[in-house]
Formats: C-alpha cells, structure tokens, sequence
C-alpha cells in the first residue's frame, strides 16, 4: 500500500483550474495523480516515472478518471524536452514529490532498504550504475566525500575504508549493513543507526537525485504560467536546503539592480512564495504514515 504524502495540502497548493495543464513530476503509484486529474476535466495531466512497473499500475488507475493524460517514461530532468516533444511549452502547475514510493522501498529486489535483503542496486530505472557498482570502482577516497557529503556520516572514513577492503564479499543490502557495523562498532551502530546515512548517500549519488534537482527546479519555474503553482515536497535537509535557496533566488530582485526603483525586467523576481514557513503532516498523517515524518512542502506561485 502506497501512501502519498501531504496529498491533501499538495493538491490545495496547486491552486487547480478545471482546464488547466499540470505535471505531475514523480508519478509513483498516481496517488497525487489521480487527485488532480479528478479535478481537470477539461484539462491535461502529464506525468513522469523512471520505474515501468509504476507506470503500469498507473496507467490503470489513471484510465478510470479518465484519458486526458499522458505518462512519460524518463526523469524528469528532461521534463522542459518531454514537454517540448507534445507541443507543451507553458503548463498551470507542476509537482515533485522527491520521496520513494513504499512498494519500491518494500521490494527487497531494488535494494532501497537496510531493512530486507537484496542486490545492492539501487536505480529509479533499469540504466546506469548500480549501488554495487559504487562500492566496487570508486576509490576509497570517491567513497567516502559521498558518505560525507549526501549521507552527513561523520564515521565516513571508517565505513568507506572497511567497505573497500571487503568489497568482493559485499554483494547484498544485509552484506553493506554488516559491513557498516563493523566499521562503527555496535554501540554507536545501534544508538545512531549510520546505515540510513550510508544508503541515502548510495541512492542519491546513483541517481544523481541533488545536481537532478538543481538542474530542473529553474526550468519548472520557466515553465509556469503567470499564477501557476510549483510544489515540492522534500523528505532530507539536503534536498530541501537546494529547493529553499532556489526559490530564494528566484524570488528576489537580482544583483546589481537589488534596492533600486527601475529594474529592467529579467532582474525581476519570478515567482512569490506562498508559505513562508514550511508545511509539515498533520498529526493524523503521521499517525497514518510514519514515512511521512520527515516531510516538507514548499510551494511557490509564478508572478
């Protein structure tokens, strides 16, 4: 069962026009889907996913609403040359949800979880390099900057140092677990949990998911219509942090014209934010969903 987060706020953020164009970037299991082609009758729905069997269950679940969308198969990283592609170049509202979808974390295949075990691979798709694939050709040094810089581990070392010489015997989740264990010691291991750090790192640099986001988040704002709503929910510091200071920059007047009365108009803010603080679940969602725990959304209108 797959829960989407702040479903409800997500929506209502989006400001949604009945015959509005709205994308719908991390389609998952179309939970947020479903609810804005619910409310576009006369509209358009695209949406993106790397993972073919998300896309399938999708697709079902979105034909009893209706046929007015249509589902791209890449990360949307190229969401402006998708668009592009169909004839789209402005759109009313676009979403990312940049969590994982519970059946991807829940299917031991994928290797997303400490929990369960499986092939240490990682991929939102089926191309590119695998989590075992890092371990096996970086150098210890490559290793342990990701640790460090996506996993905010400060035992980086130790655990990039113990995974390099053991390697050729770390082929599973359960395997990099041990391995993590080891380089850490029990006490701190099982009080601070560094396992989490160290498979976010794996995932993020496998997925390129930061230098994705920084590169798309300026050509969603491109994309909107004057009053059209862009809303992200983050579930980790670090991608918020990215999310935060680009709606920052894009909400600013731009230097050297920052103060002054005449301001030509590409150093103009384009767009406003609409919450100042962020949206966290409500005490019921966290209730519901512990995943959700983490969450924030930030939403931000073209001007």
């Amino acid at each position: 069962m797959h829960y989407s987060v702040l479903k409800n706020e997500s929506i209502e953020g989006l400001n949604i026009k009945k015959d509005g164009i709205y994308v719908d970037c991390t389609l998952g299991y179309a939970g947020h889907s479903s609810e804005i082609l619910k409310a576009i009758p006369n509209g358009f729905l695209y949406a993106f996913d790397m993972d073919k069997k998300a896309i399938s269950y999708s697709t079902d679940k979105l034909n009893e609403i209706g046929n007015n969308f249509h589902i791209f198969n890449s990360n949307f990283v190229n969401l402006k040359e998708c668009l592009k592609e169909q004839g789209v170049d402005k759109v009313d509202g676009i979403l990312f949800d940049l969590g994982f979808s519970s059946p991807q974390i829940d299917d031991p295949s994928r290797g997303f979880s400490f929990m369960h075990d499986g092939m240490l691979d990682m991929r939102m798709g089926d191309e590119g390099k695998t989590a075992k694939d890092i371990i096996d050709n970086y150098s210890f040094e490559e290793l342990r900057e990701v640790f460090f810089r996506y996993g905010e581990e400060k035992f980086s070392s130790n655990i990039a140092k113990k995974i390099k010489e053991n390697k050729d015997n770390i082929n599973t989740t359960q395997e990099l677990v041990e391995a993590i264990k080891k380089a850490v010691g029990a006490n701190y291991f099982f009080k601070t949990h560094p396992e989490r750090n160290i498979f976010q790192a794996l995932r993020i640099e496998v997925n390129s998911e930061l230098s994705v986001l920084r590169s798309v988040l300026p050509d969603a704002i491109d994309l909107l219509n004057e009053n059209g709503r862009l809303c992200v929910i983050t579930f980790h510091s670090l991608e918020d942090r990215i999310v935060k200071n680009i709606f920052k920059e894009f909400s600013e007047v731009k230097e050297p014209f920052r103060g002054e009365r005449d301001i030509p108009k590409e150093y103009l803010p384009k767009i406003k934010i609409i919450n100042k603080k962020v949206i966290l679940p409500s005490e019921k969602e966290l209730k519901e969903n512990s995943r959700s725990h983490s969450a924030k959304l930030r939403i931000v209108e073209k001007i």
